[in-house]
């Protein structure tokens, strides 16, 4: 049964839509990508599945009659690492919509938020102050105080921004594994080939002009879909299994990434 069911809804602010009606339906244990350029609209989006903002035309609909619990991990460049707490801390935030207004944590609250820092592999972090640890740590650290609220939907805005390679890999391995539990995971991404792999269905946005794309990765991840959806000339290539995606000039030679 889907968890969250959008039929033509508009999002946006003011009454302006950013982008046109949307469909989409998220199941238990799916991997969904949704990607565009900086500004397009992603967040716009998942703020509004969310219910940070009303949607201004259309359906949100749950199947199960309640709205699904979502784990939200923000970009790191939002996140304000000045206040002096334990990694421990950051992560038993994740509880606190769990528990009724003024009550301490319990023995659950502590147990699942070392259960989550275990399952993201940074439960050695706990006592280490957050604002001492690396880019890639910080990550981990914001995934498991997500993960301690006992998410449905998982959702991660630019989980990969300013990681390293191996670091990015071992994220994004990270984030399948949880699709394997029944926790649908969401990325956000500006960046197609960063998530391409990852994710099982693609939403592509591209601003108010285009339709928003709507796919599974193997229809939507060729040339000519993105080729019409981006008005540019993309080539998809695989390389070790892995896809490659680029802006295709008129030479032949390829540069940027969608």
């Amino acid at each position: 049964m889907n968890l969250i069911e959008l039929r033509a809804v508009e999002v946006g602010y003011h009454r302006e839509a950013v982008l046109p009606p949307v469909n989409l339906d998220i199941a238990a244990g799916a991997a969904i990508g949704i990607v565009g350029p900086n500004g397009s609209g992603k967040t716009t989006l998942v703020r509004t599945m969310l219910g940070l903002l009303r949607p201004i035309g259309g359906q949100i609909a749950f199947p199960r009659d309640k709205r699904p619990r979502f784990g939200y991990v923000p970009q790191r460049a939002s996140v304000d690492v000045s206040f002096p707490l334990t990694s421990y801390e950051v992560a038993l935030m994740g509880r606190y919509g769990l528990t009724s207004a003024g009550r301490r944590p319990g023995p659950t609250d502590v147990e699942r938020t070392r259960e989550a820092l275990r399952d993201v592999g940074a439960l050695e972090l706990a006592q280490r102050p957050f604002h001492a640890l690396s880019g890639g740590q910080r990550q981990r650290v914001l995934v498991a105080r997500a993960l301690a609220a006992e998410p449905e939907i998982l959702v991660l805005d630019e989980p990969t921004t300013g990681m390293d390679l191996p670091s990015e890999h071992s994220m994004l391995m990270l984030l399948r594994s949880f699709t394997r539990r029944g926790i649908a995971v969401v990325l956000i991404s500006h960046q197609l080939g960063a998530v391409a792999d990852h994710v099982e269905q693609l939403v592509v946005v591209a601003g108010l002009e285009h339709p928003v794309a709507v796919g599974a990765r193997a229809e939507l991840l060729t040339s000519e879909r993105l080729t019409k959806i981006y008005d540019k000339p993309i080539a998809v290539r695989t390389v070790d299994e892995h896809s490659v995606i680029f802006v295709e000039h008129e030479n032949g030679n390829g540069s940027g990434k969608p």
